[in-house]
């Protein structure tokens, strides 16, 4: 329905073809906040307890093993340079039998490819080594 006001003198049967859409507007602004609101509760999530950053200082103990691996792809055990990946499983043999079996510390350089760093794990799993840690930086404080 619609209304005329103060047409000025002319017809008052005349039809307006124009359509109101105030009403229009306020439902679908309710429409809006309806779902704006239930949105956020419609949304499930799996419950997944993420791990917190945490900042251990290393240990530092004599049967501790450091391997190294440098940015070509070598591998280090302490200071003595590993020739290929068979010694370094048969020496890691050797003090996996050891009680308590020695932990394994990798320092990885930056610009040193994954599949080097790799190659040091997969040979510390062939040989039963336990632990096997990353030493990295520790972030840069603001």
């Amino acid at each position: 329905m619609s209304m005329n006001v103060g047409g000025g003198g002319g017809d008052e049967d005349e039809v307006v073809s124009s359509i109101n859409t105030t009403p229009l507007v306020d439902v679908m602004l309710v429409l809006l906040i309806i779902f704006l609101i239930t949105i956020p509760v419609v949304t499930h999530s799996i419950p997944v307890q993420l791990p917190k950053e945490s900042n251990i200082a290393t240990m530092t103990k004599p049967e501790n093993i450091l391997l190294s691996v440098s940015r070509e792809g070598e591998v280090f055990w302490n200071t003595q340079l590993i020739e290929d990946n068979e010694a370094l499983v048969n020496r890691l043999k050797q003090v996996s039998v050891k009680k308590p079996q020695p932990e394994v510390h990798i320092r990885g350089d930056l610009e040193a490819r994954y599949e080097a760093v790799g190659r040091v794990v997969f040979a510390c799993q062939r040989a039963g080594i336990a632990k096997v840690g990353f030493i990295t930086e520790p972030p840069a404080r603001n």
